[in-house]
């Protein structure tokens, strides 16, 4: 099906971004034309979702490779420092800033316009990848979804979120595209709100049935025999199978296997991180308290109230069913299944 959502649109000139913190009350595109105004993007939520980070954070590498400047080889260097420090948590990021970085070391020393064309090929080929790499996802995971499933997600693992399609709304996506009937229960997803701003709105865009619910209500759904699977996206997956996705996440995880329920997690093989080998050592971006004590500039909390906002929790591989890849699936989801999968 032709798709509803353009999360990046690539002018040469600029990236334009569908602001993400406007969606789902209107569709408005933020305009970048520098590396730092894509790091802002990113750090701001404009756009998130950890392959819709890694394809913005080329373009931005490319942007800046196309700008003038008087030290082209610092500047190239300081869009690389200001990218990666942008978020810390989706693997994603630096995946996709590591290629640019091979890219730009096969032209350095070349002309200043070869050496833009070549950075803004190779981003536009990471966004043209991963949309492949997602539609892939898709057919693999469609096949673990029975007709008339009811899938619970969390966040917003879907379209939004990456170069198109989706991860974990991709095998929803393309089971629904295979004939099969699936309807969608989407988490809140508090404190920023993705499911309910993001997730369903997607949904409601094609016409795929959907119910939002609070994030406390998975357990009584799931009690009551309401959910038949569960599937979620990954900012990263660590060597041994552990999952970093939405906070949030872990509680869904032991729900799931309290009730029996297949807990899936969908995410390309970018997400994996071999260096990194279990989720103890996986950095959890920790964000401001205003996400938590109000939003769009209304608070509800009192003043002065302490406030914890971990954006990830950590999902032990051993709670995770199987993991799906664009090249196929990976159950049990163990050390040497992962390694081979990402080998």
């Amino acid at each position: 099906m032709t798709q509803a959502v353009e999360t990046l649109r690539w002018l040469g000139a600029r990236l334009e971004l569908i602001d993400q913190r406007a969606l789902p009350q209107r569709i408005a595109y933020v305009s970048c034309d520098s590396a730092a105004a894509v790091a802002a993007a990113i750090r701001d939520m404009v756009v998130r979702g950890a392959p819709a980070i890694g394809c913005a954070a080329a373009y931005g590498i490319a942007l800046e490779a196309a700008r003038p400047a008087t030290d082209p080889q610092g500047a190239l260097e300081a869009a690389f420092a200001a990218l990666a420090a942008s978020r810390p948590t989706a693997v994603n990021l630096f995946w996709a800033l590591d290629r640019m970085r091979h890219a730009f070391a096969a032209v350095r020393g070349r002309p200043a316009a070869e050496i833009a064309a070549r950075l803004a090929a190779e981003a536009t080929a990471i966004e043209r990848e991963d949309l492949e790499v997602n539609r892939a996802i898709g057919r693999h995971g469609a096949a673990l979804v029975p007709d008339g499933a009811r899938i619970l997600t969390h966040c917003n693992a879907g379209a939004l979120a990456t170069a198109g399609h989706g991860t974990a709304l991709g095998v929803v996506r393309s089971a629904r595209d295979q004939g099969k009937r699936v309807s969608v229960i989407a988490t809140e997803t508090r404190p920023y709100l993705q499911g309910a701003r993001l997730t369903a709105w997607e949904m409601v865009q094609e016409a795929i049935p959907v119910t939002l619910v609070v994030d406390s209500m998975a357990g009584h759904l799931m009690q009551r025999g309401a959910v038949d699977l569960v599937v979620v996206g990954a900012d990263r997956v660590a060597g041994n199978g552990d999952v970093a996705n939405k906070i949030g996440t872990y509680a869904l995880a032991v729900l799931a296997a309290r009730h029996r329920i297949p807990f899936y997690v969908a995410a390309p093989l970018s997400t994996v991180d071999l260096a990194v080998p279990d989720g103890a050592a996986i950095p959890i971006e920790e964000r401001g308290a205003a996400e938590v004590t109000g939003f769009r500039g209304e608070r509800w909390a009192a003043d002065g109230v302490a406030v914890l906002n971990p954006a990830f929790d950590v999902t032990p591989a051993e709670l995770v069913t199987a993991l799906v890849t664009e090249r196929g699936v990976v159950a049990p989801v163990t050390r040497e299944g992962v390694r081979l999968a990402a080998g």
